[in-house]
């Protein structure tokens, strides 16, 4: 059997999977029976929102673990921090209807070319063949699925397990590590069809193993262990573990599994870029007192607080502290070893995905899958005077959260919150109040709904006021017609004769610019053409004041009379979803006054599809949380303006409604 590998290194080991699986009970459970501990943890309730860093050792060899939320809304969360990871358990329930909620992680994984097993949690409340889970779970995955063990039922439970590898057979203890046992007669060939087909999966990646099967050769037992670990590493394979955290089952033969399978770090450094001695950021935090905390793993050497990081802008420092890092707790250490999780104090300009080097040598930042909002919440100060303090926070919590972002929309004036689903912003707002004692409001962004004119419109407008010393006087006329959809605005000078001084004539263009951004209907015109024709002046109470209000009284004069219409923005989706979820996203578009354009597969997605579909972007909201619920919270989307459409009757009544009563 492989040796494991040096005490010296930290491995990481990333937990993902979907809620419910118990991801998170199993982070505790590796975390308990490192520990000595029974290794029974309860499946938590609720679900967890933030990235967690833990550190245990077991058996002589130190890991981090990387506990990444599996809620859809807080997926961007861990963007980072996966990478670094030299493996991936990926946290599967026992129900093959869920095998489809897997897909997302293992995507996720297979892009960053990770090496991962699957755990299969709940195994007492497996109902079913193992093999019927497994076919299920196959076609999710685009690795070979290896079953490392199966189960021994008795009276319809799970009792315990068969080692494939070891060819041992072992009795699940409540609370105590797993009994040695005969293997039981009556799964015996069971046992064999199984380990033949673990041999013959090994074997596609091993010609002299193949040779040894075809041959009817039996493999010896380290052949078999070299094989596993080698392909594991090397991500040609996915190897299968069950148990229960609930009750500690399996939980220790997992934890021997990851002293051999799991590679060294520098093959995640190699996959980062990171050459030689540095460090890559995995996730900032603004955490209180100790300010900005930069979450790193340790790359190429053991890591002194006085070294000299070269950030990937090519700039110099030095960190200001460094801090071993155990869930939400730190504690400032002179060193880390290579592999290693810290916390980097006072790190300016640092972000996450950058790459640290200790040679000197500057380094591009890794990427992160883009994620588009699709959910937005408009936000306000419930107190004006945190203003100032809102600002600072949310820039903070944007450089925190890969899945956040702010927009300051000058159409309607408002501060919109962008984020990954409703969860995902609330989660937001609390930690303004708490973190940074900040209370906002929230509501839903305004539509930003638009106006224009159906006909052609002359009007002439006059400003004419008299005061102590000189008076005001604009005079023009104007012509003003519709556009084509799309077309925004023109103004057309055909000024003769010097009716309106040269200099005076970007004031009326002023002044009608003016009048358009809020029209008779409550919303900033588009798509008009104004063209000047005419006009008069006075030598002495004319000014460039007085010609913009005779520009702006003569176009909100005509817009009064051009048969105007409210205007909707219609984005374009795409729309990302299993196939078997496509009929019911079609009719939730129609349910939306949406239009579906087409669907086709999508790319490297096998059983998903790629819905095209224009949605009104009022309905966008309300969307994205009937898409979740249809999909068992796996759709999302990608949308983007497309073109403005008119609206009538009822829907435009409302519209002008809400915008008179802003």
């Amino acid at each position: 059997m492989p040796e494991s590998k040096s005490a010296n290194v930290v491995r990481a080991i990333a937990v993902v999977g979907p809620t419910g699986a118990g991801k998170t009970a199993l982070t505790q459970a590796l975390a308990s029976a490192a520990s000595g501990g029974s290794g029974a943890v309860p499946n938590a309730a609720g679900q967890s929102t933030d990235t967690q860093f833990t550190a245990i050792d077991y058996m002589g060899d130190h890991y981090a673990l990387i506990d990444a939320p599996g809620a859809v809304d807080f997926l961007a969360d861990a963007d980072h921090a996966l990478p670094a990871a030299d493996l991936a358990i990926v946290v599967a329930d026992p129900d093959p209807e869920k095998a489809v909620l897997l897909q997302p992680f293992l995507k996720a994984v297979e892009e960053h070319k990770i090496p991962h097993a699957l755990f299969i949690n709940k195994i007492d409340q497996a109902r079913g063949r193992l093999r019927e889970l497994l076919d299920a779970l196959q076609q999710v995955s685009a690795l070979p699925l290896v079953a490392r063990q199966i189960p021994i039922w008795e009276d319809e439970k799970v009792t315990g397990f068969v080692d494939l590898a070891l060819e041992r057979a072992y009795h699940y203890e409540a609370g105590k590590p797993s009994k040695i046992i005969d293997i039981p007669k009556d799964i015996a060939e069971r046992e064999h069809e199984a380990r033949f087909h673990m041999l013959e999966q090994l074997a596609d990646f091993d010609d002299t193993l193949m040779e040894q099967l075809l041959s009817d050769m039996t493999p010896d037992r380290d052949t078999v262990f070299a094989d596993l670990v080698r392909e594991t590493r090397e991500g040609l394979i996915a190897p299968v573990f069950f148990g229960s955290t609930a009750q500690g089952h399996g939980v220790r033969r997992l934890l021997k599994a990851l002293r051999h399978d799991t590679p060294e770090p520098r093959l995640a450094a190699e996959r980062l870029g990171l050459e030689g001695a540095g460090a890559y950021v995995m996730k900032i935090s603004h955490a209180g007192q100790a300010g900005k905390l930069a979450y790193a793993r340790v790359f190429g050497a053991r890591m002194q607080d006085s070294d000299t990081l070269t950030l990937s802008d090519g700039s110099t420092q030095r960190p200001g502290a460094l801090f071993a890092v155990q869930g939400a707790q730190t504690k400032k250490v002179s060193s880390a070893p290579e592999g290693d999780v810290v916390a980097i104090g006072k790190l300016d300009p640092v972000a996450a995905g950058d790459l640290l080097s200790r040679n000197g040598l500057q380094k591009a930042k890794v990427a992160a899958p883009q994620r588009f909002p699709v959910f937005v919440l408009a936000i306000a100060t419930k107190d004006r005077k945190d203003d100032v303090r809102l600002s600072g926070a949310l820039q903070k919590l944007v450089e925190e959260d890969a899945g956040l972002s702010v927009l300051h929309d000058q159409t309607t004036h408002e501060i919109l919150l962008q984020g990954q689903g409703e969860p995902h912003l609330r989660a937001v707002i609390e930690k303004l109040k708490t973190r940074f004692g900040v209370d906002v409001s929230s509501a839903r962004p305004s539509t930003p709904y638009k106006e224009s004119i159906r006909k052609s419109v002359e009007k002439r407008g006059r400003h004419k006021k008299q005061t102590g010393g000189h008076g005001q006087f604009g005079d023009c006329v104007i012509q003003v017609k519709p556009l084509p959809r799309g077309q925004g605005f023109e103004f057309i000078d055909k000024i003769t004769g010097g009716a309106i001084p040269r200099q005076w004539i970007p004031a009326v263009e002023a002044g009608v610019k003016d009048a358009m951004t809020k029209g008779p209907k409550g919303f900033p015109v588009v798509d008009v053409s104004v063209t000047l024709i005419d006009g008069s002046f006075h030598a002495v109470d004319s000014s460039e004041h007085s010609f913009q209000m005779a520009g702006r009284l003569g176009m909100s004069e005509a817009l009064e009379e051009c048969d105007g219409v409210i205007l909707e923005p219609i984005e374009k989706l795409s729309i990302f979803t299993p196939s078997w979820g496509t009929p019911k996203i079609n009719s939730a578009v129609s349910g939306h006054n949406g239009q579906i354009l087409g669907f086709e597969g999508r790319d490297g997605w096998p059983g998903w599809d790629k819905v095209e579909a224009y949605l009104p972007h009022a309905e966008r909201q309300t969307f994205i949380i009937e898409l979740r619920s249809l999909t068992q919270g796996l759709a999302t989307f990608e949308a983007e303006f497309d073109h403005m459409v008119e609206i009538t009757g009822r829907r435009a009544d409302d519209a002008a409604k809400r915008a008179h009563a802003a």
